[in-house]
């Protein structure tokens, strides 16, 4: 098999993916045919349903290391307004993550390494439903990920705009913040817009809650420590001239270390506790859920992708140590599990205008496939290589 040749297939893959995009645990299609590829080629082991709709695909080949590498496979709920021609066949949903690209390049990695074999140990490839805000990676290890295949490590990649095509960034510790989210309820007394002195205005209590909120990273939180809290959405009332009953708000937090994470969460508790006794008649309640943990690279794994990739692209094309993302990932519950270590492939063409990750016209560039497949078999190589085997 020439490298060129499979190039090509892997952006054939890729492309079928992206025209067939499916949501969180409803990868049933996508599933199929990751398990259908790499029993054709020729695995040790296929699993299916594992998180529901998650594949591990098992390559052994003696004794050694037993690494996983991670891809995701989850698109999002949104219309493509790009006019490519492997465009979205699925009305509202589309692969503007570029998870597509994620999953082309591991099939491309399990096929090449199932022919070669360059290595002693065993590779587990995980294919992962529902990344987006769904959990999927907790879903797998709930269903025994880690019990039925016991790794050594694990590793996962992301494409990036930002970064030039080719080029690999990766952290020592935090690399992507955590996320959780909160809906606030104030709920006040309706009356007359004519007549507010008979009735609880709950509108101006959620709109003093909201600049307050903005006071726990200006005021509460440490410079030196980063935090974002964004009060995304406000609804109450109905009418031009009723003093509302009810407002609510909802928003999300995110931080880049776990206990500032915990810290804001205390805040919130104390702001709304201050609402409840400096307003009187107004009840204000707080639901905080817990969301993806913060994305934190073991150090050892991350030295390991940085000296992967300066032998894969030059030291001048990567990047160590950059402002991580105050986007999050669940590849963090694995992260919690395992050793390893999450980094970027950078995806930006040049002279072009870059195009974000979750944006409509958003299209995986598929230049860098050849760079994904190498990284993920010379990593496999530098960490299972033979002379650690049998």
């Amino acid at each position: 098999m020439q490298f060129n040749d499979l190039i090509l297939e892997v952006t054939k893959w890729r492309k079928e993916i992206h025209q067939h995009p499916e949501l969180a645990f409803e990868e049933h299609k996508t599933s199929q045919k990751v398990a259908a590829l790499l029993r054709e080629f020729q695995l040790d082991d296929v699993f299916e349903g594992i998180g529901e709709t998650g594949v591990v695909g098992v390559l052994k080949n003696g004794k050694g290391p037993c690494i996983g590498l991670r891809a995701d496979m989850d698109a999002l709920p949104m219309k493509e307004l790009g006019e490519c021609s492997h465009k979205s066949q699925h009305d509202g949903c589309m692969h503007a993550c570029g998870h597509d690209g994620h999953t082309a390049m591991l099939l491309g990695a399990a096929k090449y390494l199932a022919q070669y074999k360059p290595f002693n140990g065993t590779v587990y490839f995980i294919f992962q439903p529902a990344e987006e805000g769904a959990a999927g990676a907790q879903k797998m290890i709930d269903d025994g990920l880690f019990e039925r295949f016991n790794m050594d490590a694990v590793y996962g990649l992301h494409n990036w705009p930002g970064l030039p095509a080719g080029n690999i960034a990766v952290n020592e510790g935090a690399i992507m913040a955590s996320v959780d989210t909160f809906e606030i309820t104030i709920e006040g007394k309706g009356c007359h817009a004519a007549m507010p002195h008979l009735g609880i205005d709950p509108i101006i209590s959620a709109s003093e809650l909201v600049l307050d909120l903005q006071t726990i990273v200006s005021r509460r939180i440490s410079p030196l420590e980063s935090a974002v809290v964004s009060v995304t959405t406000f609804h109450s009332g109905d009418a031009f001239n009723v003093i509302p009953e009810v407002a609510s708000l909802t928003g999300c937090v995110r931080c880049l270390a776990p206990e500032t994470r915990v810290r804001v969460e205390e805040l919130m508790h104390e702001y709304i506790k201050g609402v409840n006794s400096a307003n009187k008649g107004v009840k204000v309640t707080l639901v905080y859920r817990k969301g993806y943990p913060v994305t934190e690279n073991h150090k050892e794994h991350a030295q390991i992708i940085y000296q992967n990739a300066k032998s894969l692209v030059g030291e001048e094309k990567v990047h160590f140590n950059l402002d991580p993302s105050m986007a999050s990932e669940d590849f963090s519950f694995m992260l919690q599990e395992r050793p390893g270590a999450y980094f970027w492939l950078g995806v930006d063409k040049k002279d072009e205008d870059v195009v974000s990750l979750h944006n409509p016209y958003y299209d995986f560039n598929d230049d860098v496939i050849e760079t994904g497949v190498r990284f993920w078999c010379s990593l496999v190589e530098r960490l299972v290589a033979p002379t650690c085997g049998s």
